[in-house]
């Protein structure tokens, strides 16, 4: 595994991304001793991850969600006058 000091890993690290993105991790050392350890990180595969409906039949909405709250938002307000 190459080791590489904080200037070296400053000036090159696009270069160093991209070797670690290919599965080429690295350390970075400051002053010689090892700090950090550089690895790419391990993709989602398979299908595609959905946000959109990840929590159905979880929640359900009232049927009067669109009058529920009415009185108290008229009153905060002064709707109801």
């Amino acid at each position: 595994m190459n080791t590489v000091n904080i200037h070296e890993a400053k000036t090159h690290l696009s270069k160093l991304i991209e070797k670690a993105a290919k599965g080429e991790s690295f350390i970075i050392a400051k002053a010689g001793k090892p700090m950090v350890k550089v690895v790419a990180l391990e993709a989602p595969t398979g299908k595609k991850i959905s946000r959109f409906g990840f929590m159905k039949g979880q929640i359900k909405v009232p049927k009067d969600f669109d009058t529920m709250g009415r009185k108290q938002i008229e009153e905060i307000f002064g709707l109801n006058d």
